[in-house]
């Protein structure tokens, strides 16, 4: 049985201690967990930045699959595994498929399991009450062997992989002058056991005799139509029944749909298809991947019921830094460092919040009070998460458990604090690549405070000659970043770690007169000088926050 997964992710923009804490603490849930049917797998809710693609690659860890929803998908529900047909297969093969599986629709696959069509009841019933011309089943291209199966009969001679595509369906009742009349070169002719009919019916060089009521043929006639490789079908049913049933043995490729039907793929969100459902009159679904490739069938009804995404939230808890539609999933835990923030869950869950400088010290603390072994490459992503957050222990976030924990993981890890430090760093303010766009999303947050939301990014550098650089490709963007996001005012964080403070840069009206009310002994012209001042969480935002509501 396939285990259900259970999704580790941190927040949008994600920084390293976001990432690296998901993944250490969904390798710590699976070692806690193994024998049980849930998976814990990390996830990421936006791009690797530098820094942590460097953490990443050193300490060779694949980053975590990117998901920007929460919603449940066409994967979270129960798929009907209905068997694709050939297009080849008769409107009576399908008919009694639809009845022997209880469905109303058929997906038709070719050879490599590609979906080229539908085929449903309703085409069916048009078969059987709009072909009333003799020569569609010649039209139709059918198959020698389609009629056989259609007729339960029994081929008597000829190629039952040939194909019926000239000509018309003659039965031939009439007595031997009439009939020389009525059939046709290439005609399909419906007879009795009458050898001078059969014959007639060669000499006038039909493709096809279907012999009723379970005749056979003569020597005379087998020869006579081996000589002119005409194929004889004997069947049990009559005349009047054969000929009624002999349309039956058609293609369902003549009657499927091609084209305009509607198909899902597993990663579609559950509100996307229900709208398209309710605005389409199909009563079932193929599943598709990217490349049309069939999986299955969904219906209205399989949406009744399914299970929702279970997630672990790490480095956050707040809506707006959460996944999309985090409201539609079922929040399992949440493991994080900073102030309690709005997300509420319909059931009690494991909250660990602790006032420490980075997630990934809770998650070192876990390991250790669940009796688990560090691996040195886990022990090398955590220890780069804390890192990253507490600026090489020098934040003010930063506790003597941050500092401890970040120590013994280097130790495990084999590495020296400050170098990792030093090359993380360099990795992360190497902005020569980058666009602006980048730089402004790479590690962003919004806040809300009474009717006024604003964004606060945070760039970090070993040295105030880059950070300048930078500054003057960011000032003209603010403005397009406020009209995206939709918020009122931008704050962007240029810090220097070497020296522990940083250069301000405001946008959008008002930003500026908030920043110099939280800070006013700050300078600066098209920024402020924020001298002590390297952590988002602990100095700036609460001294908006109070700037704000004063």
């Amino acid at each position: 049985m396939e285990k259900k997964k259970v999704w580790v992710v941190g927040h949008k923009h994600p920084d390293s201690d976001s990432i690296c804490s998901a993944i250490s603490y969904a390798h710590l849930k699976n070692a806690i967990n193994k024998n049980e049917e849930v998976e814990f797998e990390a996830r990421r809710a936006g791009d690797v930045n530098p820094e942590t693609a460097y953490v990443l690659e050193r300490f060779g860890i694949e980053a975590p699959e990117l998901v920007l929803d929460a919603g449940s998908q066409v994967k979270d529900i129960k798929i009907r595994k209905t068997e694709g047909v050939s297009s080849h297969i008769s409107i009576r093969k399908a008919w009694d498929m639809m009845k022997d599986q209880n469905v109303a629709t058929l997906p038709v696959v070719n050879t490599r399991n590609k979906l080229e069509g539908l085929i449903v009841t309703g085409d069916i019933a048009e078969s059987y009450m709009d072909v009333y011309d003799n020569e569609t089943l010649a039209i139709a291209r059918t198959q020698y062997k389609n009629i056989i199966e259609t007729l339960a009969g029994k081929l008597l001679i000829g190629n039952e992989h040939g194909y019926f595509v000239k000509g018309k369906v003659v039965i031939g009742t009439a007595t031997a002058e009439v009939l020389k009349d009525k059939i046709e070169s290439d005609d399909l002719v419906i007879l009795s056991d009458r050898e001078d009919s059969q014959l007639l019916a060669i000499e006038e060089n039909c493709s096809c005799i279907v012999v009723s009521n379970g005749f056979g043929a003569s020597e005379k006639v087998l020869e006579a139509a081996k000589e002119k490789e005409v194929v004889i079908i004997s069947t049990p049913y009559d005349t009047f029944t054969a000929a009624r049933l002999i349309n039956q043995s058609m293609p369902i490729k003549f009657f499927m749909a091609r084209e305009n039907f509607t198909t899902f793929t597993l990663d579609d969100l559950l509100s996307d298809v229900k709208k398209t459902m309710s605005e389409v009159r199909h009563r079932d679904f193929p599943v598709v991947d990217d490349d049309m490739n069939y999986i299955g069938m969904i219906s209205r009804r399989n949406l009744l019921s399914f299970d929702k995404k279970q997630i672990i939230l790490v480095d956050h808890n707040e809506k707006s830094q959460a996944l999309d539609n985090i409201d539609d999933a079922e929040v399992v835990e949440i493991i994080d460092h900073h102030k309690i923030g709005d997300l509420q869950t319909l059931a009690p869950v494991y909250f660990r919040n602790q006032p420490l400088g980075c997630t990934g010290t809770i998650v070192y603390q876990m390991y250790k009070e669940n009796g688990v072994e560090i691996e040195p490459k886990i022990a090398g992503l955590l220890c780069s998460a804390i890192i990253s957050d507490t600026l090489m222990f020098r934040s003010p976030t930063c506790t003597p458990v941050d500092k401890m924990a970040g120590e013994e993981l280097a130790k495990i890890a084999g590495v020296e604090v400050e170098e990792l430090a030093i090359k993380m760093f360099e990795a992360g303010s190497d902005f020569a690549e980058k666009t602006v766009e980048e730089i402004l999303n790479q590690d962003f947050k919004i806040f809300h405070a009474g009717d006024i939301a604003f964004g606060v990014d945070q760039v970090s550098a070993m040295g105030k000659k880059q950070l300048d650089e930078v500054k003057a490709r960011l000032i003209p963007a603010l403005d397009d970043m406020i009209a995206e996001k939709k918020i009122d005012m931008i704050f962007v964080m240029l810090t220097d770690i070497l020296t522990e403070s940083t250069d301000l840069i405001c946008g959008g009206e008002g930003a500026r007169e908030i920043a110099s009310k939280a800070y006013p002994n700050a300078t600066g012209d098209d920024s402020l000088w924020l001298e002590g001042v390297v952590s988002r969480k602990k100095q700036l935002i609460p001294s908006f926050m109070a700037s704000i509501d004063a």
